[in-house]
């Protein structure tokens, strides 16, 4: 790989690893976020819900938007939005102030993730299958690390640093990517503003998001001091009608935001995005939920935690390439059984898990969610491939990754609402029979045949 296809990756992956950085770094800095502001778990927990829902929505219309107004504008864009939200959100007052500029700071690293893999594949012709294999180390060894870097962050800066962090990583990233991203032909921004408008199907995304929010926060309030509110139950109902208003829009609109009609023509599609909700909803109640217990209910500090924490992304890296190579000699389904199975038995070991369990416990039980999810998302990669025909694979791969976040959002409001607005043991061993349960689903979903694929 030549020199400038070498700076070229270094850019791009400096600009796309903040997100699955900042994602994850969260983790272990919540607690610290909660005492900070006075907050219970559930009104904390909107720190990941905004992160990933606005990822979920930006991630695709910044997609659309690179056609138009070009990939190096947007990745740059990116940078200034992640680098402003990342240096003001340490300064909030208030907790509501913080979530927005969250927002924008998912928005911000969305728009990169979004168009570098397409830089990528665009400008570098040598070796191109090494250079995307690369990004993909970016992307999950930021997610891996994220536990154990907001831990050391968090314990000797507190939950300030795992924000401004970001800052010399965005400057130096947009430096290089300024210098290094072939610069593109330029186009008429207010035609292209209309266009994109046109195309990104305003009205599915706001009745979407709004739907998702109020039925989350309907869910959320729906019981307060050990009894029913009744306002939760009338916001999760408004949330809920406003779904149903969003899909009956989306069946008719032509270009829809989520392309609903590709379930009902390849069923299969359908079963592999509700595995791969299932097994990230798994995955990210134990990511999110278990560094928050082991500092409020095992009294273990934010370091320790990030340092144990980082058996499960260390695992779920390093099953990866074994993996790849099972997947493409027999196929994804025994992968995906082994994966579900894995993590039923990490399930249980949450659901029996008591104050006195020892370090070692801990570690297994992580160890399996961690194997599990390294073998999940190389299979049900596969999994997808073999459902979807050419002709919709790039639709189809899009609807996978909303499917991915939307199970990462169920997680925390799962976790939310089980905790009641507080960590304690009974409740995480609530968690994880509810885990548990959820595991058992998916292991039966992995053991049935899976059909061919459905061609029109």
């Amino acid at each position: 790989m030549h020199a400038r296809s070498r700076w070229l990756m270094v850019s791009i992956g400096l600009g796309i690893m903040l997100n699955p950085l900042n994602s994850s770094m969260v983790a272990v800095a919540i607690p610290d976020i909660q005492n900070a502001f006075g907050l219970d778990y559930t009104t904390v927990s909107w720190i990941v819900f905004s992160f990933y829902v606005s990822s979920a929505v930006a991630q695709p219309v910044m997609g659309k938007a690179s056609d138009l107004f070009g990939r190096k504008r947007i990745f740059l864009a990116g940078l200034v939005v992640a680098f402003a939200a990342s240096l003001l959100a340490p300064l909030c007052s208030s907790f509501g102030w913080l979530i927005v500029l969250r927002i924008i700071q998912s928005v911000g690293t969305s728009m990169m993730v979004a168009v570098g893999m397409a830089i990528v594949r665009i400008h570098i012709t040598e070796k191109r299958s090494a250079a995307l294999a690369t990004l993909s180390v970016f992307l999950s060894g930021a997610a891996a690390i994220g536990p154990f870097f907001g831990g050391l962050l968090t314990s000797n800066w507190g939950w300030e640093a795992i924000f401004f962090v970001n800052v010399p990583f965005a400057l130096l990233g947009f430096f290089l990517s300024w210098k290094n991203i072939p610069e593109e032909r330029s186009t008429d921004s207010t035609s292209s503003l209309r266009e994109w408008l046109r195309r990104i199907d305003v009205p599915g995304i706001v009745l979407f998001t709004a739907g998702l929010v109020m039925l989350f926060i309907g869910l959320l309030s729906i019981e307060h001091g050990g009894q029913i509110n009744v306002t939760g139950i009338v916001l999760a109902g408004i949330g809920l009608l406003l779904l149903v208003v969003c899909a009956a829009y989306e069946l008719r609109v032509g270009t829809p935001f989520i392309p609903l009609r590709l379930f009902v023509r390849y069923p299969a599609i359908t079963r592999v995005n509700m595995e791969f909700m299932l097994a990230n909803l798994l995955f990210y109640a134990v990511f999110f939920g278990l560094p928050s217990y082991l500092q409020q209910v095992r009294g273990i500090d934010e370091f320790h935690a990030g340092m144990l924490m980082l058996s499960l992304g260390v695992c779920s890296l390093a099953i990866s390439p074994a993996a790849g190579i099972w997947v493409g000699r027999q196929g994804a389904a025994p992968a995906l059984r082994a994966s579900a199975i894995l993590m039923v038995f990490g399930a249980a070991g949450l659901a029996i898990l008591q104050p006195d369990s020892g370090l070692f416990i801990l570690f297994l039980i992580l160890a399996a969610f961690g194997i599990g999810n390294g073998l999940n998302g190389v299979a049900m990669q596969a999994a997808l491939f073999a459902a979807a025909p050419k002709e919709v694979i790039g639709v189809a791969s899009g609807l996978f990754n909303t499917f991915r976040y939307l199970g990462t959002v169920l997680s925390s409001l799962l976790t939310g609402i089980v905790m009641s607005g507080s960590f304690n043991n009974a409740g995480f061993r609530t968690l994880g029979i509810c885990l548990f349960s959820i595991a058992l689903l998916l292991t039966i979903l992995s053991l049935q045949k899976r059909g061919p694929v459905e061609h029109s």
